[in-house]
């Protein structure tokens, strides 16, 4: 329990001293005006108020993966708490504040225009195809997974679940921000707060025992750890709780929403802050309540790794039937309030570099059509092969965001350690997965480690080129404007 009890306060802490860091970083001017003051729209350029913004952005990136993902990365051990608490802190919350204050900055543009004006146009082309498919496969996931759940308490068939989430989500997507995801939301995060909460209540309240880091929780407990090793494994399974690549596509959208820079570490530092919170209570709930870590990988491996079973079980045995009902659409209501500014996102990134206004209900409906026109066929993949997918993509994406922040700072003269640390391990972590991977080149584990070293030190040595390059250019323009100065 200590160990668990001490990552919250840890997270918490995390908030008011390295959030403050952060945000001084950035350098926040409380007199600019926002995009959502300068280019209100009534559709996606709306001012909110902050709390209303913070649970929306908290409710667009908690999805299935701080869930579901905390309960297949507890198969670990403790080690994973590690992982949630300073991934969140040092990674995801410093990449999902600089996604978003950097979309504040350049007219609530999305990501993939973001990258593209630090990294160059080549990125910027990648980074538009590659996020619109990752955006189709969240939605598509976040179509299936809902529905599965709903079908549990409510059998009326998967399939009759999935076309009102589908018609739910083509709602979200054309609507004004504030006529239905802003109203809708508050009900979804009653039932996601339930849910943290009641667990947690459950678990202390029960008796049950929490696994400790300090006895032995730093090794690897995983039933497999030789096929399984917690380098990379665990920091692709536990992405939402600790760094997502998708939650930068889903800043862009409150990007348009804030009104004063100061309110920025509230809700993009603060929103990843309480995803880790619920990641951490799941990961704890999945290792105590089957009475430690490795009778919660017998259950996970009679369950085919299906961390909904796990999910299903905890809450109705710790909050009964009526209070495990309550729990699940809690659990249902994180990916619906993801899928459906996937979706929303799409339609704003694929806008975005067409140059189509989205004030017209017309030009809307242009890019939604094919949008869910791709997402239906997605969804006729089986589940497991999209998530899989889904989990490199979505690292991935982290990955190259943080590197298009390092850039950003560089060229600032601002202190860009803070992002170069991140992106560093990160670049390590993907290279090394998707070698090793089954939905990888599947090598041997000792040659994935080789290759995933020598990407991340190109990288490095690319990087480093940059800044000299970029010394160069600076020194040449002192120089340039010495002799200006004495002619």
């Amino acid at each position: 329990m200590f160990t668990f009890i001490g990552s919250i306060v840890i997270l918490i802490l995390g908030y008011f001293i390295y959030g403050a860091v952060v945000e001084k970083v950035f350098g926040i001017d409380a007199e600019r005006k926002t995009p959502a003051l300068t280019m209100k729209d009534g559709v996606d350029y709306v001012p909110m108020g902050w709390g209303r913004i913070f649970l929306i952005q908290f409710l667009n990136i908690a999805g299935l993966g701080p869930i579901f993902g905390a309960v297949a990365g507890a198969m670990w051990g403790p080690v994973a708490f590690l992982w949630i608490v300073f991934g969140c802190i040092f990674a995801g919350a410093v990449h999902d504040y600089f996604s978003g204050m950097l979309s504040v900055r350049n007219k609530g543009q999305s990501i993939p225009e973001i990258v593209g004006e630090y990294l160059g146009p080549g990125f910027r082309q990648f980074m538009r195809v590659f996020t619109v498919l990752l955006m189709l496969l969240v939605g598509a996931v976040f179509v299936v997974g809902p529905a599965a759940i709903l079908n549990g308490i409510s059998a009326i068939g998967i399939g009759t679940w999935a076309t009102i989430v589908f018609i739910y989500y083509i709602l979200a997507t054309l609507l004004p921000i504030d006529k239905l995801i802003g109203r809708i939301y508050p009900l979804f995060g009653f039932a996601l707060l339930f849910m943290a909460v009641g667990i947690t209540a459950g678990i202390i309240a029960g008796g049950y025992s929490i696994p400790e880091v300090f006895h032995g929780g730093l090794n690897n407990l995983h039933s497999e750890p030789s096929a399984f090793p917690i380098f990379p494994m665990l920091f692709v399974t536990i992405a939402c709780g600790a760094i997502s690549g998708f939650h930068s596509t889903q800043s862009p959208l409150m990007a348009r929403c804030i009104t004063n820079e100061k309110l920025g570490r509230r809700v993009f530092y603060g929103a990843m802050v309480t995803e880790g919170i619920v990641a951490l209570i799941w990961a704890a709930a999945g290792m105590a309540f089957y009475g430690g870590t490795g009778p919660l990988n017998e259950v996970m491996a009679e369950q085919s790794g299906n961390a909904a079973w796990v999910v299903n079980d905890i809450s109705n045995s710790l909050l009964g039937k009526f209070g495990g009902i309550l729990a699940l659409l809690g659990v249902v209501a994180a990916p619906i309030t993801s899928g459906d500014t996937a979706f929303r996102s799409a339609r704003l990134i694929i806008a975005d570099f067409l140059k189509l206004d989205q004030a017209s209900v017309k030009n809307r409906l242009m890019i939604t059509i094919p949008i869910f026109i791709a997402g239906f066929i997605i969804t006729k993949v089986d589940f497991s092969v999209i998530w899989r997918y889904m989990a490199w993509s979505n690292q991935t994406l982290a990955t190259i965001v943080l590197w298009a922040i390092t850039v950003y700072l560089v060229n600032e003269g601002k202190f860009y350690w803070i992002t170069l640390v991140p992106s560093v391990f990160m670049t390590a972590v993907v290279s090394t997965y998707l070698m090793a991977a089954p939905e990888g080149f599947s090598l041997p584990l000792s040659t994935a480690y080789a290759i995933g070293l020598s990407i991340t030190l190109i990288v490095i040595v690319w990087f480093l080129f940059f800044i000299r390059k970029l010394s160069r250019r600076d020194l040449s323009a002192i120089s340039v404007a010495k002799k200006e100065d004495t002619i």
